[in-house]
């Protein structure tokens, strides 16, 4: 079998008009090698980068030891905190939605400033033109990762030809960020209630794989947007 890759992905969520709450799903593209043309939440590999001593310098709102607890691991702390960096960097490259706080000495502090400045470099980041350390070293910006809630654990079963090691991450979409309508690594998104996507998984008009559907079953028992935020502590 394949030894799975340590991966991570961002459940993004917004409340709707009906006081319950939507995600945002994307669809990857056909001539994928892996999992195309599927809906997927945002994610992606844990790169080594995530976890050297100059990413991590630049975060804030979770310790090493604190991401080592909440995975339950006796990974290496360092790399547990990668997972955690994974998915902002994941999540800003793949749909250019940032969880990002300004440090002293930034230019222009106001979000809109910082959303328009990260969405202008981000092609710079994704031609690997500049590293995500780089970038908000650059900026005098930090990874917010207290707006990431741990809620699901997923390795990929062995008859797979490749294979994840993923963590699931919640988070509230921030109000004044708009994420990607398609990008280089997304055809088409969305954004559904998850007793809606699991109806139209059902009907065979939704394609998704076994660990997002599993997601979407538990978020489908929340009633609301207020119960599952005070349930779950999502920011």
């Amino acid at each position: 079998a394949a030894i799975p890759q340590p991966a991570s992905t961002v459940v993004l969520l917004r409340p709707n008009a009906n006081t319950g709450f939507d995600v945002y799903l994307n669809r990857r593209p056909d001539h994928l090698d892996t999992y195309a043309g599927v809906f997927v939440f945002p994610g992606g590999r844990v790169e080594e980068s995530d976890c050297s001593a100059a990413m991590l310098a630049l975060t804030r709102g979770l310790s090493p030891f604190e991401a080592q607890q909440k995975l339950g691991v006796s990974l290496p702390k360092e790399i547990c905190l990668g997972y955690w960096v994974a998915a902002v960097r994941e999540l800003f490259e793949e749909v250019g939605i940032h969880f990002l706080l300004c440090g002293p000495g930034t230019a222009d502090s106001s979000s809109d400033a910082l959303y328009q400045r990260m969405a202008e470099r981000r092609a710079n980041l994704q031609n690997g033109e500049i590293s995500f350390a780089e970038l908000l070293a650059s900026e005098r910006v930090y990874c917010d990762l207290s707006r990431l809630t741990y809620f699901f654990h997923r390795v990929t079963p062995e008859h797979y030809r490749v294979r994840f090691d993923t963590r699931f991450y919640i988070a509230a979409l921030p109000p004044e960020q708009t994420p990607l309508a398609s990008s280089e690594e997304v055809t088409e998104s969305l954004w559904i209630s998850p007793q809606l996507a699991l109806e139209r998984f059902a009907q065979n008009e939704f394609p998704m794989m076994p660990p997002t559907v599993m997601v979407l079953r538990s978020l489908a028992k929340y009633r609301s947007w207020t119960e599952l935020r005070e349930l779950l502590d999502v920011c």
